[in-house]
């Protein structure tokens, strides 16, 4: 252990002598212990050099540097030693699955920056190592069947996503830590003597069964145990039948819903006209009973300005035009030649008419060329309409994705993509600076390419603003596309940036021409943009990266690597390091169009591939489909 710190002093003390060589005989010593004859014949010379490929099996390298050592299944006997890691500083995975591997594990010490750690089926002995502790990006931790004992160390690294000491000896109290507690049953099986949550023995229990109290003691504490198994039992019961109550009740009420539906409602795609009171869930109050209110706001009348009656609208014909994940929507087409669109809010959260009218206020004020006005609204207890312009071009999702290797298809260009993303940016950035500014809300919330519109001159027009404030939470964390933001889905948090997040996504989305998997429909397949493009940028096949329709227009390159670049830094795993939103639209605003009859010059010609600083793992949502490590 003494030479092995003489090393590590050496190297900060003199750069010159490289630090390949301190990690190539760590790997060596590794080799000994193992006696394989494998990696006895393929573990000679250089095993790195600079962002070459690896030269030794199963090792990983970055910038010259070891940054994983992966070798499951091959039969590997003997031990490693407790120093063995010592020189492998730049270590990120470590992976020994699946072989014979006895003695003590390893000392984690100087290798601060582990990610994945699997040690799982072998034969390490004794107690799991505290060096874990100082682990601070630590996301997988599996040491399960092998003869570990001891207690556990008080792991509680927030990025721990993975952990299983499942078969070993292991004893002792889990610790209460909030990261271990997060864990299930099937993390701590098979080991006799833990005790507390998660497992299902209680470790007074456990004492007493090793003898640890006197009869007397054991006798009151069986007495009390029993006694709160029957309190709980009686509670756990009459919370079931509280349930049932609740079910059935809410069974009754879903199912007069729906018949109520099929005798009054035309199926969504249907093409067929109908009339808006026709598709009513509110039929008897709208046609002649206690009717709501027709209300058009303030500089938001529609198309040409004419104001209708809302007996027009009742008996205008009705056309839909698809079910979003907040209400129906129709194009209502009414006898004086007006067009607009009707929306059927669901799902909205409990208020009465005035709060009611107060958040749709609020979500009239935003007024800007980009964004989708709200014109009216209608509102009834059991009915509540919004009304908006009609986009005749449709919405960006199937102008990017419609008609797809048909003769019907129109190519969709980079310079109409690029005006698109602008857009999309501009109004973005208005809700940004003119909503209240809370760190526990996101100001549009559904960003996607079906809620961005086009109207007669391709003219981006953003919609379905706002109506977090509308719907019941619930509702919104499993629908809305800020949502599926990566803080969300590990911390439950949401902010500004998660639409920031959800920009990227749909910049992504126009240079590739692939769905996103946080807004795709049901029944659609998406792809994870953004652990996808990660991957392609690292292992070096951008070519692959772009939609065929703009990868084909010359002078669009250097636009569209630009273009990459920003998506990536919205795309962002910690929401601290993206930029704001004013930031981004800054720099998609200074993008040039390009494209095959551009004639501007191409202020990038020289730029040839991604700035390798902007490859770094925390852009990734899903850590499994990262391919190696950028850690830094």
């Amino acid at each position: 252990m003494s030479l092995l710190l003489l090393n590590k002093r050496a190297v900060s003390e003199d750069d010159s002598v490289g630090f390949h060589g301190y990690e190539r005989d760590a790997l060596l010593r590794l080799k000994a212990g193992f006696n394989n004859a494998f990696l006895d014949g393929n573990w000679t010379g250089i095993m790195c050099y600079m962002n070459e490929p690896p030269y030794w099996h199963g090792v990983q390298c970055l910038n010259g540097r070891v940054s994983g050592v992966t070798l499951e299944k091959m039969g590997l006997v003997g031990e490693i030693k407790v120093d063995s890691l010592f020189n492998l500083t730049e270590l990120t995975t470590l992976t020994f699955k699946n072989n014979s591997i006895s003695g003590n594990m390893m000392d984690f010490t100087y290798s601060r920056k582990l990610i994945n750690i699997d040690l799982s089926g072998n034969n390490f002995v004794g107690e799991i190592p505290s060096s874990l502790l100082n682990l601070d990006s630590l996301e997988s931790l599996n040491l399960e069947n092998n003869k570990l004992t001891g207690p556990i160390p008080e792991l509680n690294q927030s990025t721990l996503q993975s952990f299983n000491v499942s078969n070993n000896n292991l004893s002792g109290e889990v610790p209460e830590t909030k990261t271990l507690q997060s864990f299930g049953l099937s993390s701590y099986l098979g080991n006799e003597n833990l005790c507390g949550p998660p497992t299902p023995t209680l470790c007074t229990t456990l004492r007493e069964s090793n003898g640890d109290e006197n009869p007397g003691k054991k006798s009151k504490n069986n007495e009390l145990f029993a006694a709160v198994i029957v309190v709980v039992d009686v509670v756990v019961l009459v919370v079931i039948l509280f349930l049932l109550i609740i079910y059935y009740k809410k069974y009754k009420k879903l199912k007069t819903e729906i018949q109520t539906r099929n005798n009054n409602n035309v199926p969504l795609n249907d093409e067929h006209d109908s009339t808006i009171i026709e598709r009513s869930n509110d039929k008897s109050a709208l046609d002649g009973g206690e009717r709501g209110k027709l209300v058009f706001l303030e500089n938001n009348n529609s198309n040409n300005g004419a104001i209708f009656e809302l007996d027009d609208l009742l008996k205008a014909s009705a056309e839909g035009l698809g079910n979003g994940n907040f209400g129906n929507c129709y194009k209502a087409m009414l006898a004086i030649g007006e067009v607009v669109v009707v929306k059927k809010l669901r799902d909205l959260k409990p208020m009465n008419g005035d709060e009611f009218v107060r958040k749709v206020t609020e979500i009239a004020e935003h007024k800007h060329p980009n964004l989708m006005p709200l014109l009216g609204y209608y509102y009834s207890k059991n009915e509540k309409l919004f009304l908006y312009r009609f986009a005749s071009s449709g919405n960006l999702h199937n102008r990017l994705h419609g008609g797809r290797g048909t003769r019907d298809r129109v190519p969709f260009r980079w310079s109409s993509r690029l005006a698109a993303a602008r857009g999309v940016g501009r109004a973005l950035q208005h809700l940004h600076l003119n909503s209240g500014r809370s760190q526990t809300t996101a100001p549009h919330g559904n960003l996607k390419s079906s809620n961005v519109l086009l109207d007669e001159n391709d003219e981006t027009l953003v919609s379905d603003y706002g109506l977090a404030a509308l719907i019941a939470a619930p509702i919104a964390a499993q629908r809305m596309a800020a949502y599926k933001c990566p803080e969300y889905q590990s911390r439950k948090r949401i902010s500004e940036k998660s639409d920031v997040w959800s920009y990227g996504g749909l910049l992504l989305e126009l240079l590739t021409g692939r769905i996103p998997a946080h807004s795709a429909a049901p029944g659609t397949e998406g792809v994870d943009l953004c652990s996808w493009v990660h991957r392609a940028v690292r292992e070096e096949w951008t070519a692959e990266i772009f939609d065929a329709e703009i990868a084909v227009q010359s002078g669009a390159n250097s636009g569209m690597l630009r273009l990459m670049q920003i998506a990536m830094k919205c795309c962002e795993k910690s929401p601290e390091k993206r930029p704001e939103i004013s930031q981004v639209v800054a720099e998609v605003e200074e993008i040039k169009g390009g494209g095959r009859d551009s004639e501007e010059d191409d202020e990038y010609s020289s730029y040839s591939s991604f700035d390798r600083s902007v490859t770094d793992d925390s852009w990734s949502a899903t850590p499994s489909l990262v391919i190696g490590d950028a850690h830094r």
